[in-house]
């Protein structure tokens, strides 16, 4: 009888291993707020793709910005670009289709690539503040720490970390059989998938918790040594100004790393129970659509550099339009 069990368990998965497209929960499902949801993402969208665009486009054009600090920055800007492009646009089609549907190959190349670019997005942030780190508290080996061939072999390995991460988790939930076709998400997201395989999930399970903790607590930790250095380098100033302008250089990048961590451990972090399904969709929104709107932003309004150039390009004083980088202090 318990042969028959599994026998009669096992026959099921292999039926349902055939999916060929799954259906997204979406963010609501009341009509009438469709459309204002459809406006307000897509003005997001929008200010998110000529914010970073914008972003990058400057940084490429103005020698000024030619340094260790803006060559991580113009990546981050890339990222955060792909990030919001791999969600945003399939979200807006679904607020004005009948039926929120996404192809089986669909659903798993979303999955690939938003976890590619979260995973660089957090080591984006890490190198961003090891930057920080050798800029105020080993000022004067600066240039020969961060190098040209340095800044391009962190962001290689920036973008490695993130194509491993996730060829690994999509790899484990490529084999697995799906009984269900509802995903209790907006797009393709690991959690809600592994609750409608047929399969056993526990490799995936111990497989994310391995990659997931030792891409958490890598990043997370170098940025709060980092920082921790920073603070008792700062400290040690003696002059009113020179502590000022250290806080500065710092306080865009902290402001960011505030808001994607912070967002992205209320989703992950908490106890199952510990929030309802709105308050989670929230949550996600907030780190996957939201925070690439605003890193340029925080970045162009609260950095001095980036307003002069800013300014620089609008009245038409800007020389040299070749996007090569060549760090000088």
């Amino acid at each position: 009888l318990g042969y028959l069990r599994i026998r009669k368990k096992t026959m099921a998965a292999e039926n349902h291993s055939t999916v060929t497209e799954f259906i997204l929960g979406g963010l609501t499902n009341q009509p009438e707020l469709q459309l204002p949801l459809f406006l307000l993402f897509l003005g997001i969208y929008s200010v998110t793709m000529l914010g970073n665009l914008g972003m990058f486009t400057l940084i490429c054009l103005n020698a000024q910005l030619h340094t260790p600090m803006y060559y991580f920055l113009s990546n981050l800007t890339l990222v955060d670009l792909c990030y919001s492009s791999v969600i945003t646009p399939k979200m807006l089609v679904n607020f004005v289709s009948e039926k929120n549907v996404i192809s089986y190959a669909g659903c798993m190349s979303q999955l690939y690539f938003f976890l590619v670019f979260v995973i660089a997005e957090c080591y984006m942030l890490t190198v961003m503040a090891y930057d920080r780190y050798v800029a105020i508290c080993s000022p004067l080996l600066y240039n020969i720490i961060m190098s040209h061939q340095v800044c391009s072999l962190l962001v290689a390995v920036v973008y490695a970390m993130g194509l491993i991460g996730s060829t690994i988790e999509t790899g484990l939930m490529l084999k697995r059989s799906y009984c269900e076709q509802l995903i209790i998400h907006y797009f393709c997201d690991i959690l809600p998938l592994m609750k409608l395989s047929c399969s056993s999930i526990y490799d995936i399970e111990v497989t994310t918790f391995f990659v997931g903790g030792f891409n958490i607590i890598v990043t997370s930790l170098t940025i709060f040594l980092s920082y921790a250095f920073i603070l008792s380098s700062i400290l040690h100033i003696h002059s009113r100004e020179g502590k000022s302008k250290a806080f500065s250089t710092c306080s865009s990048h902290l402001a960011i790393v505030g808001l994607f961590y912070g967002s992205a451990s209320f989703m992950y972090l908490k106890p199952s129970t510990a929030s309802s399904l709105a308050q989670e969709n929230v949550a996600s929104v907030f780190y996957t659509t939201v925070i690439p709107m605003l890193n340029p932003l925080i970045y162009s309004l609260r950095n001095k550099e980036v307003k002069a150039a800013v300014q620089k390009t609008l009245t038409g004083k800007l020389f040299g339009c070749k996007c090569h980088y060549s760090f000088s202090g």
